[in-house]
């Protein structure tokens, strides 16, 4: 009868051993990285995507007011009155193989029957001046889970009386100036403010969207307005009127900033009302006023652009 020996082999268990602490390996670098590498980059990415808005919103602004220019002195009435499309990128995409979330926008234009209360007043020298004008504007907002940090990852902005507001929980602040011109005349006893202010209109069913992908603004010059006489008093009211005083007064930006210092005119900011109200009065000087009001056709959207 043959004898049989069995010998032991330990080169398979040692395999499985190796197999298990490399998976486990794996696991933990892979942890890793999503606990605190994907935040960051996600953050990073979120970021870069809001700069990316505020860039193309500032591309919007600069269309606009090219279309009204060439609107308004007739340049060409063909070219004049031609749509024109300006991109803006709504969201940013989450991370292949990675837990990590997508971020979203939402864009609107807010047009004369959408505008509410937020409005310029002015209570004019003469009556044949305006006096409530609406502050339309296309509003865009980010739905985002990564940026900003430490505070509720939300961002919005809102171009509005030809000015570019970021808005955020803990602040806002106007990122692109509206069209002011300020003439200091104090020697003849006027101040002279010249403004330019962009009206959206619209039509039903091409004024929001959402989504994380890219969309056009489309925009045409469709008419303006000019008035020209003093003003007793300037009243603005806006959901965004800290962005507005800052921008109008700030110690060293503002663009009244001289005129209020040098006590050429009086400025009053209250919040007790609804929207907040800035008013501008004349004190040592008269305020001549320069409106040019341009109606702008918007929409969100492909399609056909009314003028």
């Amino acid at each position: 009868m043959k004898q049989r020996y069995f010998l032991s082999q330990n080169s398979a268990v040692a395999g499985v051993l190796e197999a298990i602490l490399l998976i486990g390996l794996v696991a933990i670098i892979l942890s890793m990285i999503q606990l605190y590498y994907v935040p960051e980059i996600m953050q990073q990415k979120e970021s870069d995507h809001m700069d990316q808005v505020s860039n193309q919103l500032a591309q919007l602004k600069s269309v606009i007011e090219t279309q009204a220019m060439m609107g308004i002195i007739d340049y060409d009435e063909t070219i004049a009155h031609t749509p024109m499309s300006s991109p803006l990128t709504l969201g940013s995409k989450e991370l292949p193989y990675f837990v990590s979330a997508r971020s979203y926008g939402t864009l609107k234009i807010i047009d004369q029957d959408l505008a509410d209360d937020n409005i310029i007043n002015i209570q004019p020298a003469s009556v044949d001046f305006p006096s409530g004008i609406p502050l339309t504007s296309i509003y865009y907002k980010a739905t985002n889970f990564y940026f900003p940090e430490n505070i509720q990852p939300w961002q919005e902005y809102i171009f509005e009386g030809g000015g570019i507001i970021l808005k955020q929980s803990n602040g806002e602040v106007m990122r692109g100036f509206p069209g002011i011109n300020v003439e200091n005349n104090s020697a003849l006893g006027h101040i002279k403010i010249k403004y330019f202010i962009p009206i959206f209109d619209s039509i039903a069913g091409k004024k929001n969207y959402s989504s994380w992908r890219d969309c056009y603004v489309y925009t045409n010059y469709s008419k303006h307005y000019t008035h020209i006489g003093p003003a007793t008093k300037i009243q603005i009211f806006s959901d965004y009127a800290d962005a507005w005083y800052d921008c109008l007064f700030n110690e060293s930006r503002g663009i009244l900033w001289e005129y209020q210092d040098n006590g050429y005119i009086n400025v009053q900011f209250d919040e007790t009302v609804t929207p907040n109200k800035i008013e501008i009065t004349p004190s040592s000087a008269n305020i001549q006023l320069e409106l040019t009001i341009a109606v702008i056709s918007a929409q969100v959207g492909p399609g056909y652009v009314p003028n």
